[in-house]
């Protein structure tokens, strides 16, 4: 995948299109914290999926012979994914060759999302001595606003556990401003036009995440994606995104002033 986006980076289309997701991770702290296979991107074109494919399948005749990676265009393929989201996504797949090895690349790909504050400029690491991915990514601020909205909006539905981590981790690393964060979390609710609760979302009530199916999948997510911290139950992770956004969210449900700063070993306390 990094060798995709740096094709990506290359081409024509860089100011297109986004990084966001896990993958941030590895650029913010210089190490995967799950393991991921896939990208995420937003995208400011059109959502149109011939239009989508024939992007992607210019960006894969860039060359790099540093890297020695051939991406087949004849295997790429551009879908609609139906998460019962209100907002389109689509997922771009296709296979890299890399001597006799098939590498299978999945992209998932947003459409006209607000980022707050901008877009940060990242140069993603690399494993060898090539040249690095050059792109726009979303700041974190952003990355925890959007996945609280699909909290909210899939409700006892949502199977994605992969946010409750995201956000989670996110609180135990980095510092946040409650001023922007809750500009970020205003913007990308209006911006996808779903309601912020009054009160706490379901996904932070026992009635989620003492739900067996929630905890089932969680289990399964963990599992799955071998993180390399210790990662608590999906009720003390829940607890935990509580404390982190909760007051976040009350302050604007009551419309009131905010003036706090996140910090991950002490919590919310006033800024100085």
């Amino acid at each position: 995948m990094e060798r995709f986006l740096y094709r990506l980076s290359a081409s024509s289309y860089t100011d297109c299109f986004i990084l966001k997701g896990a993958s941030l991770f590895l650029v913010w702290m210089g190490q995967n914290y799950r393991v991921t296979r896939d990208a995420d991107l937003l995208c400011f074109g059109s959502p149109d999926l011939n239009n989508l494919a024939g992007i992607f399948r210019e960006i894969c005749t860039i060359g790099c012979n540093s890297d020695g990676m051939v991406y087949k265009t004849e295997t790429l393929k551009a879908e609609e994914i139906r998460e019962g989201l209100k907002y389109e996504r689509a997922r771009v797949t296709l296979v890299g060759i890399l001597n006799t090895a098939r590498i299978p690349l999945q992209i998932d790909i947003g459409f006209g999302d607000a980022i707050t504050p901008a877009p940060e400029n990242i140069e993603s690491p690399t494993l060898l001595e090539t040249p690095p991915p050059k792109l726009k990514a979303y700041p974190r601020y952003t990355l925890v606003a959007e996945k609280l909205e699909a909290m909210v909006q899939l409700d006892l539905a949502n199977s994605r556990m992969n946010d409750f981590y995201d956000i989670w981790l996110s609180s135990k690393l980095f510092p946040f401003e409650g001023t922007i964060l809750i500009k970020a979390i205003k913007n990308i609710f209006a911006r996808r036009k779903t309601a912020l609760p009054n009160g706490a979302p379901f996904a932070f009530t026992s009635e989620f995440y003492e739900d067996q199916q929630k905890k089932v999948q969680w289990n399964a997510f963990i599992k799955k994606v071998k993180p390399n911290v210790h990662v608590e139950s999906l009720s003390i992770v829940t607890a935990e995104i509580s404390r982190f956004l909760q007051p976040v969210i009350d302050s604007i449900q009551s419309a009131s002033s905010f003036e706090e700063e996140w910090l991950p070993e002490k919590g919310w306390t006033l800024k100085h």
